[in-house]
């Protein structure tokens, strides 16, 4: 018998399953999305959210938008309460460490970056257990456990 309530937190895709891509991460929002930064905030936070998502300063962002807002007042203006309106305010509690922030920071800014560093680092991470297994299946090692026993 089936219950009411998807696995996982999903959503009801059909009457035969559910889709557990539409529920996230046990609910966690995205870290690689862009919000509102209220802590930052001069008036409701959209420069500075951009500056997080872009890893610049807040102050370069709203010299763009001052500079911006002198020169195309009215767009300018309508952009940004757009932006108000379509852009969330960050979640509490977004990113885990500061590690984690910095990581998502980088992966934005610099994807390609990101994406040969973590394949070296992989490449490394293979060597070392190739290296490994070479030992552990070595007679050295099996001579080494012999004489730790004795």
């Amino acid at each position: 018998m089936r219950s009411c309530r998807p696995p996982f937190g999903g959503r009801w895709r059909h009457r035969h399953g559910w889709a557990p891509w539409e529920a996230g991460d046990a609910g966690r929002p995205s870290p690689n999305r862009l919000y509102r930064n209220l802590d930052n905030a001069m008036i409701k936070g959209v420069c500075a959210g951009v500056a997080d998502y872009f890893g610049i300063s807040p102050w370069l962002v709203r010299i763009g938008t001052l500079i911006l807002l002198f020169s195309f007042t009215v767009p300018t203006i309508i952009v940004y309460f757009i932006l108000v309106k379509m852009v969330p305010p960050r979640p509490a509690g977004l990113y885990e460490t500061s590690e984690e922030e910095v990581f998502w920071t980088r992966v934005r800014v610099e994807p390609v970056g990101m994406v040969s560093n973590l394949r070296r680092q992989f490449r490394d991470m293979e060597k070392r257990l190739r290296d490994l297994e070479t030992y552990v299946t070595s007679r050295e090692f099996g001579l080494d456990r012999e004489i730790k026993d004795l």
